[in-house]
């Protein structure tokens, strides 16, 4: 993406040296994607607005990488994307400083479409994903988190730069505002789907598997759907020991870790919270579907990401 390169050049070479590590992070470039092809479902005629379009790309993914280099501070991750992450090379002060650059950078680029109300719109959804980061540090360690609590976090860190990638394009002139509306909430559906999937893959995958560091969720003391559904069916003795098994882990309590994961995963398998998450995720993923089959005419575009919100569970990283 020539915008989003062509805005991190700084004339320190030192800067540039990790912009371009952090660069390997991009990945798929899911929300990026999701704003060219919102462009497209929402308006035929949108590549009168193309620049427009993929400067709008390109902030957001600025917003998410950033994003990544915080959460990778926060989670004392070593690894992102197969690669060392800029906490692991640098230490956590340059790793914090080069997440504030990028978001800096992010509202850079997008002043310079002249548009306040794009540009609060990009605000709001940073704000809100902050927002949803204090929560879940609020709720660390809190092994009696609700499933609504859990997606009020996700939906906050996770859900709302995705509706904002979706909606955004709308913004422009694209699309009346009942249509951007609605792209926002097939985004925002599209977004809770996605992070459940991805709090399935810290459980289940390795390192290997995943092109990360996993296994990070309960050793920050972060409740997932998996384990929000087994605590929530256990009771009396079993709960007592589920529950010291995640105080090991979550490194509040001495104990045998290896043990204190045996009883976390077998408790989560007889309760079935790794099928059960999966079928939660499964419903935002059809909800996200209707409403965007709703809300704009057929169309390669609408089909495209009607195959993109289908193939959440695909990924593996």
């Amino acid at each position: 993406m020539r915008t989003f390169e062509s805005e991190l050049v700084c004339d320190l070479e030192c800067v540039n040296t990790l912009a371009r590590h952090v660069g390997h992070y991009r990945g798929k470039m899911l929300r990026p994607r999701l704003v060219l092809l919102s462009a497209m479902a929402v308006d035929a005629a949108w590549d009168a607005r193309a620049q427009e379009v993929e400067t709008l790309a390109a902030v957001v993914e600025m917003v998410h990488m950033a994003t990544l280099v915080h959460d990778d501070v926060l989670d004392e991750a070593d690894l992102r994307r197969g690669g060392a992450t800029i906490n692991r090379l640098r230490g956590n002060e340059a790793a914090v400083m080069l997440g504030d650059w990028l978001i800096s950078h992010s509202y850079h680029l997008c002043a310079s479409l002249g548009r306040q109300d794009i540009s609060r719109a990009v605000a709001s959804a940073t704000n809100t994903l902050c927002e949803g980061e204090l929560l879940q540090l609020a709720n660390r360690n809190n092994w009696d988190l609700s499933e609504a609590v859990y997606f009020d976090i996700i939906g906050r860190k996770t859900a709302a730069l995705t509706a904002a990638s979706c909606r955004l394009p709308a913004l422009l002139g694209l699309a009346d505002p009942e249509a951007a509306d609605a792209m926002g909430r097939f985004g925002w559906e599209l977004g809770v789907a996605f992070q459940v999937a991805d709090d399935l893959i810290d459980m289940t995958a390795s390192d290997a598997e995943a092109g990360k560091s996993t296994a990070r969720d309960l050793a920050k003391g972060k409740l997932t759907l998996p384990l929000i559904r087994t605590l929530a069916q256990a009771s009396g003795a079993g709960a007592a020991e589920l529950r010291a098994a995640l105080d090991v882990l979550a490194g509040s309590a001495a104990g045998d870790a290896a043990r204190a994961q045996a009883t976390v995963q077998n408790a989560v398998a007889r309760a079935d919270g790794v099928g059960y998450a999966a079928g939660r995720a499964r419903e935002r993923v059809a909800a996200a579907c209707a409403i965007l089959t709703q809300a704009v005419a057929d169309s390669p575009a609408r089909r495209f990401l009607l195959e993109k919100a289908g193939s959440v569970f695909e990924r593996k990283r």
